[in-house]
């Protein structure tokens, strides 16, 4: 995957995106619970997999074209959480209640919940799998299954959570442990770790090291505080007028980028990171810590890998432009566990939907889809407690801004744009 698909996170701005997406309230009445009588019915028209942000905004889209009736989500969790506001969490600016709401209270108005786990996919057939053996069918499919989070691939985790000074901003049960281990520094090395997978939400791993600068300073510890960002890209960011941008905040702030570093080994008791060397394979440094932020390796859901919708590499293999699946003309694909070539982000979602929907119409009429996704997501880069680079672009990695103003430069108008307002679109506007 290029650096432009491993990088950014968050939320869109583009323009008119917001008001993209129709309605959703409230679980259907008749939403079981119990895996065994799980789905209400053993066809639905529309058929979607996942509830988070591509799923319940696209179940609120197919709602209006075929009816609440036709349609069903097929989701196991009973919360659904709005995850770029972790990096604040993190950072001590949020709180995570904040990021959490019923995953009922975002299913579209009298669209069948379904509270299983696709077990298997059958697109020759047209139906998916639950668990104990339930068979679903469908007449159109949609795949919004997200990404999956892989601590276990580091040695040491996910047991390491157990200890101090260590947290990360990609896990509900850990992003509080972050601003712990940031609240008790006292001095060392603060180490920022990216994978070597594709992720979602790329730009997390820095926003918090930027936060956790901020915040060093503010309580006089800064001094004493060596910060690190070891990252096994080649890049700190794929479009280059934002990294040009992010690369003067570091230099300023005097923060240590190494590249081509990826964490392979957390030795939580001795306080102790292992790093490989991936321009020398094999070759391995140990750096010890006062303070940890991992994020994990990430790749495709297990019912995805070696399934006939994915390509060789687990993702859903879908038409980049339409999110038409390239071999069976009546399943789709959005979000993150798609292979289109750009950032996993909530932001990536709210474009991925209006064309997805353009798309699914077309094909309901036996049409040909016109509509084509230009690769558009945004990053809003979080450089501290009021300042914000907002990184828009597309799928050439060339900057696709929505404000006539230089997005490269740090603001305050943009940090509480990403702190305030897009929280308050995400809930009302994008999954509606």
């Amino acid at each position: 995957m290029s650096a432009i698909a491993a990088v950014s996170s968050c939320f869109c701005l583009h323009p008119g995106v917001w008001l993209l997406k129709p309605g959703m309230q409230k679980m259907s009445s008749s939403g079981l619970h119990t895996a065994a009588r799980c789905a209400a019915k053993d066809y639905y028209e529309v058929l979607v997999l996942g509830g988070g942000a591509g799923g319940i905004s696209m179940s609120a889209r197919m709602k209006r074209k075929v009816g609440a009736a036709n349609v069903a989500v097929v989701e196991p969790s009973k919360t659904h959480y709005y995850q770029p506001l972790w990096t604040l969490v993190g950072g001590g600016a949020k709180q995570l209640a904040a990021s959490a709401r019923p995953m009922g209270s975002v299913m579209p108005k009298g669209v069948e919940w379904i509270k299983s786990q696709v077990t298997a996919l059958d697109p020759e057939k047209n139906c998916i799998w639950l668990e104990n053996d339930i068979k679903v069918s469908y007449k159109y499919l949609i795949i919004a299954l997200g990404i999956s989070l892989h601590y276990e691939k580091i040695k040491g985790l996910p047991e390491g959570f157990n200890h101090p000074k260590i947290g990360s901003n990609y896990s509900a049960q850990t992003v509080e442990k972050t601003w712990k281990a940031l609240q008790d520094f006292k001095e060392g090395n603060a180490i920022f770790t990216f994978p070597n997978t594709p992720v979602k939400c790329a730009g997390a791993p820095q926003k918090i090291m930027y936060l956790s600068d901020a915040y060093l300073r503010k309580t006089g510890k800064r001094s004493k505080a060596n910060i690190m960002f070891n990252t096994s890209l080649g890049v700190i960011f794929g479009v280059k007028k934002y990294a040009d941008a992010l690369l003067e905040v570091v230099k300023e702030r005097n923060l240590a980028v190494n590249y081509k570093r990826n964490l392979i080994e957390v030795r939580a008791d001795k306080q102790e990171a292992v790093f490989e060397n991936l321009d020398k394979p094999g070759v391995t440094e140990v750096h010890e810590y006062e303070m940890l932020h991992v994020t994990p390796p990430m790749g495709p859901p297990a019912v995805l890998i070696n399934s006939p919708v994915s390509d060789a590499s687990g993702w859903v293999d879908v038409d980049k432009e339409t999110l038409q699946h390239k071999k069976y003309p009546n399943v789709f694909g959005i979000g993150d566990c798609t292979n289109l070539p750009t950032s996993k982000t909530a932001a990536a979602v709210a474009a991925q939907s209006g064309v997805l929907d353009k798309t699914i119409s077309l094909v309901m009429k036996n049409e040909l889809p016109v509509k084509k996704y230009d690769g558009y997501t945004s990053c809003p880069l979080v450089t501290g407690y009021n300042k914000v680079i907002l990184a828009e672009f597309d799928y050439n990695a060339q900057p696709l801004e929505t404000f006539p103003i230089d997005q490269s430069k740090e603001r305050a108008t943009m940090y509480h744009m990403k702190a305030d307002m897009m929280p308050l679109l995400y809930w009302n506007a994008l999954l509606k």
